[in-house]
């Protein structure tokens, strides 16, 4: 789903769920930390920021944080392919390349790379 942050009704639902995760955050229990540092200038910006929300400091970088994780994590999970793309990819499917030294160096870059869970 692509989400535009230009449109109201997105916008409203997108800080809808980041305030419903905050709540199960919230109910949850949190035992891991990060520890960050940043200028003055920055801390300053990101709680004007979170002030805006009605939020504390913690809670919009926690899922400013997360709402960029999932994103990362879906347009690397994802692939958009134009038609000569599709056409390549099912035919690597349908024969696959056969190993050899350079394949094999990718899948080990890949698994040192790639934590799946």
């Amino acid at each position: 789903m692509d989400i535009s942050f230009v449109t109201g009704t997105e916008t409203t639902y997108i800080r809808r769920w980041q305030r419903v995760n905050d709540m199960a955050q919230t109910a949850a229990t949190r035992s891991e930390r990060f520890n960050i540092r940043l200028s003055p200038e920055t801390k300053k910006r990101i709680e004007r920021a979170a002030s805006v929300e009605g939020r504390t400091a913690s809670s919009f970088i926690l899922s400013s944080a997360l709402a960029q994780a999932e994103r990362t994590l879906r347009e690397h999970e994802a692939m958009v392919l134009n038609r000569r793309e599709a056409e390549i990819f099912f035919d690597a499917l349908v024969r696959p390349p056969k190993m050899n030294a350079r394949l094999a160096s990718a899948l080990k870059e890949h698994d040192r790379r790639v934590v799946s869970v």
